[in-house]
C-alpha cells in the first residue's frame, strides 16, 4: 500500500510553520520560526528556495500588492523577498519583548488575525490581534499560553482559535460587521491526540487540525466531532494548508526541534485530503 504522504522538501525545519499557497507563483511558502527562514517550493519545477531572516518569523500573508505582511518577533511588518526588504508596521506588544508572533490568517475582509505568545512558553502572556487594512491593530482576546491556528468558517460566521497548551480550540461567533463575540470551547483534545496546532477549513466547513506530538492531521466536523485522520512520519505536526490550482492538495509542516531521532521530523509533507479547500483572502483585498 502506498504511503498516505509524500515528502516535498528535505529541509529539516527546527520549527516549520505557516504553509501558504501562492496561486500567482504556483508555489507553497512556509517558514522556520527558529532558523529563522522563509522557504518556497515551486510546484512547476519542484525547486526550493530559501531566505534567511534577521529575526524569528511566524508567518507570511499575501497582500493585494507585491510582497507580504509578515509576523516577526518585533511585530507586524511589510516584507518583500526580491529584492529583500523589511518595513515595520507596528509592534502590538512593546511592553512584552519576550513575546513573538506565532500564527495568522486573513478573513474575507482582508484583515489579518494573529496570535502572540511567550517565546519561552512559560508565561500566559499571549493575545489575539486583528490588523485592519489601514494598519490599525486591535487586541481581541488575551491570556493565552500558546496561540495557534486562526481559521474561519466558509460563511464567515465563526472564527476558530487555539490555545495549544490548554489542548483547546475555541470558536468565536462573528457578526455581520466582522466583529467577534464571546468565545466558547469548541474542541478539547484528548491526551492521546497530542496538542492542537495550526489549522485550516475545507469547502464543506470541516476543520483540519495539525497534531503536535500526535503525528497526524485530522478533520473535524462543524460540530467538533473527529471524522478522520492522516498519519505522518513525524510526531510534531505544526500546520496545514490547501494548495494547487484546484485547492485539492494539502501541504503539512512539522518540527525537528526535540526530535533528533525522527529522520523525517521538520520536513514538508503533501497529503491527499480528498476534499477541496477555500482560497485565502489577501491582506487588503
Amino acid at each position: 500500500m502506498a504511503a498516505p504522504y509524500r515528502i516535498r522538501s528535505t529541509i529539516r525545519c527546527r520549527l516549520g510553520e505557516g504553509p501558504l499557497w501562492c496561486a500567482a507563483e504556483n508555489a507553497v511558502y512556509w517558514v522556520d520560526i527558529l532558523a529563522p527562514a522563509v522557504h518556497r517550493l515551486s510546484l512547476a519545477d519542484q525547486s526550493v528556495r530559501s531566505w534567511d531572516m534577521p529575526e524569528r518569523i511566524g508567518w507570511l500573508i499575501e497582500r493585494d500588492r507585491p510582497g507580504f505582511i509578515a509576523g516577526l518577533q518585533s511585530g507586524f511588518a511589510e516584507l518583500t523577498l526580491d529584492p529583500f526588504s523589511i518595513t515595520p508596521i507596528v509592534d502590538p506588544e512593546p511592553d512584552l519583548p519576550g513575546n513573538r508572533m506565532n500564527d495568522a490568517k486573513t478573513d474575507a475582509r482582508g484583515r489579518i488575525w494573529a496570535g502572540t505568545m511567550d517565546a519561552d512558553e512559560v508565561a500566559e502572556s499571549g493575545s489575539l490581534y486583528c490588523l485592519d487594512t489601514d494598519f490599525v491593530v486591535s487586541r481581541i482576546d488575551s491570556g493565552y499560553h500558546v496561540t495557534n491556528g486562526p481559521a474561519f468558517s466558509p460563511d464567515g460566521t465563526t472564527m476558530y482559535h487555539t490555545d495549544s497548551a490548554r489542548r483547546t480550540v475555541y470558536a468565536f461567533p462573528m457578526d455581520s460587521d466582522g466583529n467577534p463575540g464571546e468565545r466558547r470551547e469548541f474542541i478539547r483534545f484528548r491526551d492521546e491526540w497530542g496538542y492542537p496546532d495550526g489549522m485550516t477549513v475545507d469547502c464543506d466547513g470541516h476543520l483540519w487540525i495539525a497534531h503536535w506530538d500526535g503525528a497526524r492531521v485530522s478533520r473535524f466536523s462543524p460540530d467538533g466531532e473527529p471524522q478522520r485522520s492522516i498519519d505522518l512520519p513525524a510526531s510534531r505536526i505544526t500546520s496545514c494548508a490547501f494548495a494547487g490550482p484546484d485547492l485539492d492538495r494539502m501541504f503539512v509542516t512539522s518540527a525537528a526541534g526535540g526530535r533528533d531521532a525522527e529522520p523525517n521530523a521538520g520536513m514538508l509533507f503533501e497529503v491527499d485530503p480528498g476534499v477541496r479547500g477555500l482560497p485565502q483572502a489577501r491582506f487588503g483585498s
